[in-house]
């Protein structure tokens, strides 16, 4: 028996239909259509909107839509991983109330937080757990609502974030696709520069913290911006140097789609074509950890078995990180 390694075998993704555009923004902040497009590249976002909708209602509509396109029973399932930062709740996992929406009930499932770069600290999880051999089909979501945890009177950040829902398969394979490598990175000190001020121990919710709107996204924007374009270019060029992998030989580059002029200076320092690069910041914003995801569930039907795949992520805390990957199938036309 090879060497097991960990390949994604299917993708799913889910994005509720209200949308948010440019042109309602203008009405609601002092801000203008130029002003975003400019500055981040987006045009619009989507956003869950109803009484009691959470996390778990986009990661589920994901997760079934996975199940189906791989023919997977909810029993066959053995772990589930939901990489957010707007749990339905503190407590149970969002990833516990996906399992009780789908079915799945012979599987353990937890949460991870590591801001946008969770969803490649999940997936780099989940696939130890497939290489050991013991886990046939692991789930991995990216989902968040950031309608949430947004302050729409906040001209900065309210343009930059909509809400979304991916998840992919993991399944092992002795053949040479599959998750091949990764790095990520942590600087604890940038976490001063992005964060949410209230709602954890530190600073329990009280009348003060909700009068003074400190639930919301806090982000001090040149700070992690400059942070964000070097790091995420510096780990993907870090990721082609470990693996001799040259620019031409870069099948995709996946970036988490947090603002366009930072995936311009990612795919500069990789040499790459913008035709290699997959973008759709313009119509979904950023969706936190549903971006990379939900970039592989839209270009799915254009990846072909054996394609090199280069994702890179950044996120508050700050966190980052690059994996590179051989894509396992031929995608559907």
């Amino acid at each position: 028996m090879g060497k097991l390694k960990a390949a994604i075998t299917g993708v799913h993704g889910w994005v509720p239909e209200d949308v948010l555009t440019n042109q309602d923004l203008e009405k609601m902040v002092d801000t203008t259509d130029e002003w975003i497009l400019t500055r981040t590249g987006i045009r619009e976002r989507h956003i869950l909107k109803g009484e009691g909708k959470g996390t778990s209602d986009m990661a589920a509509e994901a997760v079934k839509g996975l199940l189906e396109k791989t023919n997977t029973k909810p029993e066959e399932v053995d772990l589930l991983i939901c990489a957010t930062v707007t749990p339905d709740m503190q407590f149970p996992a969002t990833a516990n109330v996906v399992s009780d929406k789908v079915g799945i009930k012979n599987a353990f499932s937890f949460d991870m937080n590591a801001a946008c770069s969770t969803f490649i600290y999940a997936l780099i999880t989940a696939s130890k757990y497939v290489e050991s051999g013991e886990y046939k089909k692991v789930i991995v979501i990216g989902a968040d609502k950031m309608s949430s945890i947004v302050d729409y009177t906040d001209r900065a950040t309210c343009v930059i974030f909509g809400d979304g829902a991916s998840a992919v398969m993991l399944e092992p394979t002795e053949s040479e696709e599959g998750i091949i490598d990764h790095r990520f990175y942590t600087d604890g000190a940038g976490r001063i520069h992005l964060h949410q001020k209230a709602g954890g121990s530190v600073k329990p919710a009280s009348h003060d913290t909700v009068n003074d709107r400190e639930h919301f996204i806090y982000q001090e924007g040149q700070p992690v911006f400059k942070f964000a374009v070097t790091n995420m270019a510096d780990v993907a060029e870090e990721i082609m140097v470990r693996n001799n992998l040259k620019s031409e030989e870069v099948n995709w580059l996946v970036p988490h789609q947090a603002n366009l002029r930072i995936i311009e200076a990612t795919a500069k320092r990789m040499k790459l074509d913008k035709n290699k690069v997959m973008i759709n910041i313009q119509r979904y914003g950023n969706t936190t950890n549903a971006t990379i995801p939900l970039c592989l569930y839209e270009w799915e039907d254009q990846l072909k078995k054996g394609d090199n795949i280069v994702l890179a992520a950044f996120g508050g805390g700050f966190t980052w990180g690059g994996i590179y990957l051989k894509w396992a199938y031929d995608g559907k036309k």
